[in-house]
């Protein structure tokens, strides 16, 4: 048996390690695009900040692919899968052979049409090579711009913050975190971050990026102008679906697959920030870990099934404790039991349907999100609780 995996990221090498752990004889090799080992996207912010190294980002170097007997292939990207004859044509010109393949392509930053955008001085944030050239030009930049209010935006603009730089954050909604925090909950974040040294632009709209070869500064629709040496943008992630567009498979939101992680071609599955799994798109690390560990048992021979995960994102930044998970109710559809303390830095939500909860915000206060996560994927009946909840005794979850 021959497996291929076509991509280095969490799904990827998930799913080789599961693979090997059911299949301790056949040939496993994984294909990169990108020069490193499995790294931690998580801590690239930490890397901007000077507060890691290169080495620091690696989650397995080269000893755990020899101990596990797993070919990686590094600056090898797929140009194409011939499904017909099962095999990977990679710009050498060879063909690799596969009886079960797994495309874990991953995400691309995604770029909005913003006049501009392709100045010297623009940038995005998604490998390790881009947080090398955000570094290396942030050295002689002073103020710094960043598109993009949600969770990346924020971390990437806490590490500049770090490093001395001025930063002023662009968001096109009129709330931080607009995926992740209602109203209530994003003004105490916004007066704690203005607190850190960030400045914002909420409820802007970027119309033009300008200068002559090298980026001086963003216009908003309204006129506003912001002068500045550096631009990141942090417009969310689109599924990488080049390589799959190839075979014929229509995309939506991403590449489909079924509960086993299979596409509709056979012995071929996906898995990761490419795919779309029952209608949805996660886009986060713990969705395409599990999503890995799926497709490795399946494509050797095992019977698991992927039910979903509850969507979820962690605030990385010193000084604030912020999880957002599930259904977070920002038009104020549910039922919701809210602890609201601005002078505290506190803000906890708890969204209930039908006496379940189903989504929450923790902000200030996560010490109880491991109960919470367990009742949400359980869709556990809280109503014998509820009295308990509404005075946040979580200690009967």
């Amino acid at each position: 048996m021959k497996y291929i995996i076509i991509g280095n990221g969490v799904a990827g090498t998930t799913a080789a390690s599961n693979i090997r752990k059911l299949d301790m004889e056949s040939e496993i090799t994984i294909l990169s695009d990108e020069a490193y080992p499995f790294y931690s996207r998580i801590r690239l912010m930490e890397f901007i900040a000077g507060e890691t190294d290169e080495k620091g980002l690696i989650i397995y170097k080269d000893e755990w692919y020899e101990k596990n007997n797993i070919k990686l292939l590094l600056n090898t990207p797929a140009s194409e899968i011939d499904k017909e004859k099962k095999e990977i044509i990679i710009p050498s010109g060879h063909r690799l052979k596969y009886d079960k393949l797994l495309i874990a392509t991953g995400g691309l930053s995604f770029v909005p049409p913003i006049p501009g955008s392709d100045k010297q001085g623009v940038f995005t944030l998604r490998t390790i090579k881009d947080a090398f050239e955000i570094k290396s030009y942030a050295e002689q930049a002073k103020k710094i711009i960043l598109i993009g209010g949600g969770v990346l935006g924020l971390e990437v603009g806490n590490s500049l913050i770090k490093t001395g730089h001025s930063v002023i954050i662009v968001e096109f909604f009129p709330r931080l975190l607009p995926r992740q925090m209602d109203r209530e909950g994003a003004e105490i974040l916004n007066a704690q971050l203005v607190g850190m040294g960030l400045s914002f632009y909420l409820g802007a709209k970027t119309k033009e990026i300008f200068g002559n070869d090298k980026v001086k500064g963003v216009k908003l629709e309204d006129g506003a102008i912001i002068d500045c040496d550096m631009v990141i943008i942090s417009a969310g992630v689109r599924p990488n679906t080049e390589l799959v567009n190839r075979l014929g498979i229509k995309c939506d939101k991403g590449l489909p697959v079924n509960d086993r992680m299979e596409t509709e071609v056979q012995d071929i599955y996906a898995a990761g920030d490419l795919i779309e799994h029952r209608g949805f798109f996660y886009g986060i690390w713990p969705a395409a870990d599990k999503q890995g560990e799926v497709a490795g048992i399946n494509m050797a021979g095992g019977n698991a099934a992927y039910a979903g995960s509850t969507p979820s994102n962690v605030l990385k930044i010193v000084g604030i404790d912020l999880i957002s998970a599930g259904d977070i109710d920002v038009d104020g559809k549910y039922e919701s039991v809210i602890q609201n303390d601005k002078e505290k830095l506190l803000y906890r939500k708890l969204v209930l349907k039908d006496n379940i909860i189903v989504g929450c915000i923790l902000y200030g206060n996560t010490e109880d999100w491991k109960k919470i996560k367990k009742a949400i994927d359980e869709k556990r009946d809280i109503s014998a609780i509820k009295k308990d909840l509404e005075e946040w005794n979580l200690g009967v979850l």
